[in-house]
């Protein structure tokens, strides 16, 4: 067997992981983010100044942000259960140790400052969770389309083949999830009247790039005849097709119907998909084409998976629509995203209780055709991934409240309450320690070239695999292939922010 096809076994005929698994996996981002910002307030109370350093700032943010995700993914799964009780340990031992070693004469009781927390205002501009939702999807995309090669990954986290939840399942439908959160119909104010299709004539004009790049990819992979997963997406379409088609056709539909009405769309799309599905021949076409013995001729058979399951992609982009408005409604306190994170809770769970439903009678979880039960499933931990960085950056603001000064970059800014008085008196406090903060941090300058992180991962994982015999390495070697991997992406998303670069010319 040539080193091409001994990849593509590598990669195929797999069943996923369990629920429980990926959810567990989804608290650890949260945690990290956690214990990264606890550390930053540590090292503000000891030297009563942040971090300044941009080199010890992004080792620290690569070390505890990017490490353990790669740790959790390879030599620590076995172990997987246990990490995020390990992390959380970690980050209340440094929580006590703030909390003892705070000055004596800034010393508030306790119940003083849970009173003052639940009182506090946070800056209404700026929700810290949807970036880092939207980086740390990124960054573990990243990580797995490198990572999967080696065989430190374990098989379960990898695609599914038809049905199954693997953890690259779910950051396929993940990144539709976060796309759409920013889409221009959602940060569109609400009293700006538009034409309208003006959105769409702006996505036609901005979703080119994803067109070139998957045009780049399939010559590219073709040409060198890179190792390929057929049944993802088919023999020509890839993940940039997808990505253009859905934002395309989602930015048409929400020319037609309210975007505060997506949710329904995003409803009957899904369940009518799943009805065809299940009444007609199309999932046997999808799965075994058109002779049922898995034909590829012809461009539809050839690309069977990735036209079809824009549908269910299409579903999961509408609702991630209606998740945005929802979210950019103005809570400027705490008490109510506190409120939020419990309604968001709430559709959590009634979104599981639905999935075990459509997965008992409709369909088990399917990437592959992206039916009913894998939209449920997306939107559903999508939602919990997004409740998860809520509550850590609320704990983040009740532990600034015990050191006075302290900031902690991406995350809620404490305002004063509105109308007491002159404007100035609703600005952040700490506007000037958090400007000079914005520009040594890792999240942020993954978010300014989102794209360009994507796209130079793709190209290094590409370059990786040309160079190195990945199926056979041994740990060592592939935890410092993946961490050099990681750190250079990483590296160069910090050089261009550091500089204010921004590569977007669309």
């Amino acid at each position: 067997m040539s080193q091409k096809h001994l990849k593509e076994a590598f990669i195929s005929n797999l069943n996923g992981t369990s629920l429980l698994e990926i959810s567990l996996g989804l608290s650890l981002p949260p945690l990290c983010l956690l214990c990264r910002g606890l550390l930053l307030i540590l090292y503000h109370l000891r030297y009563g100044k942040p971090l300044s350093s941009r080199k010890y700032s992004l080792l620290l943010d690569f070390l505890v942000l990017v490490s353990p995700l790669l740790f959790s993914c390879t030599v620590l799964s076995p172990i997987m259960f246990f990490m995020p009780t390990i992390i959380a340990a970690f980050c209340a031992g440094i929580f006590s140790k703030i909390y003892s070693q705070r000055k004596h004469e800034t010393r508030v009781p306790f119940r003083q400052i849970v009173k003052d927390f639940q009182k506090a205002y946070l800056d209404p501009e700026y929700i810290p969770a949807i970036t880092v939702f939207r980086v740390y999807v990124n960054v573990l995309t990243s990580i797995g389309i490198l990572a999967v090669d080696f065989p430190q990954y374990p098989r379960r986290y990898a695609k599914a083949e038809t049905y199954g939840t693997g953890v690259m399942d779910l950051g396929v439908g993940a990144f539709i999830f976060g796309n759409a959160l920013v889409c221009p119909e959602v940060r569109q104010k609400s009293c700006v009247t538009l034409p309208k299709f003006s959105n769409l004539a702006r996505q036609f004009f901005s979703i080119w790039p994803l067109i070139f790049l998957g045009f780049g990819r399939l010559l590219s992979v073709k040409s060198i005849e890179y190792h390929e997963h057929t049944s993802e997406y088919g023999v020509h379409w890839n993940f940039f097709f997808t990505l253009a088609f859905v934002r395309l056709a989602a930015s048409l539909l929400l020319a037609i119907f309210p975007k505060n009405k997506s949710w329904i769309v995003a409803i009957n799309l899904a369940v009518l998909y799943q009805l065809i599905l299940n009444t007609t021949s199309l999932k046997t076409f999808i799965l075994h084409g058109s002779d049922g013995r898995d034909t590829r001729v012809g461009f539809l058979n050839a690309n069977r998976e990735g036209l079809l399951s824009l549908f269910g992609y299409l579903a999961i982009y509408m609702a991630s629509v209606q998740a945005g408005l929802w979210l950019l409604k103005c809570r400027n306190s705490v008490k109510g995203w506190i409120e939020a994170a419990r309604f968001l809770l709430l559709t959590v769970l009634v979104l599981f209780v639905f999935l075990h439903v459509s997965q008992a009678h409709a369909d088990p979880v399917s990437r592959r055709m992206a039916n009913l039960s894998y939209c449920v499933w997306v939107v559903a931990h999508c939602l919990t991934f997004f409740i998860c960085f809520v509550v850590t950056d609320l704990a983040l603001v009740f532990t600034k409240l015990l050191v006075k000064g302290s900031s902690v970059p991406c995350c809620w800014n404490v305002v004063k309450p509105p109308n007491t008085g002159t404007k100035r008196e609703t600005e952040a406090v700490p506007v000037r320690t958090e400007g000079k903060l914005s520009h040594i941090c890792l999240i942020s300058a993954i978010n300014k070239n989102q794209l360009l992180f994507f796209l130079l991962a793709n190209v290094m994982t590409g370059t990786v695999n040309i160079l190195i015999d990945t199926i056979h390495s041994k740990t060592a070697f592939t935890l410092c292939i993946l961490h050099l991997y990681m750190f250079f992406n990483c590296l160069i998303m910090y050089i261009l922010h550091a500089k204010n670069i921004v590569l977007k010319f669309w």
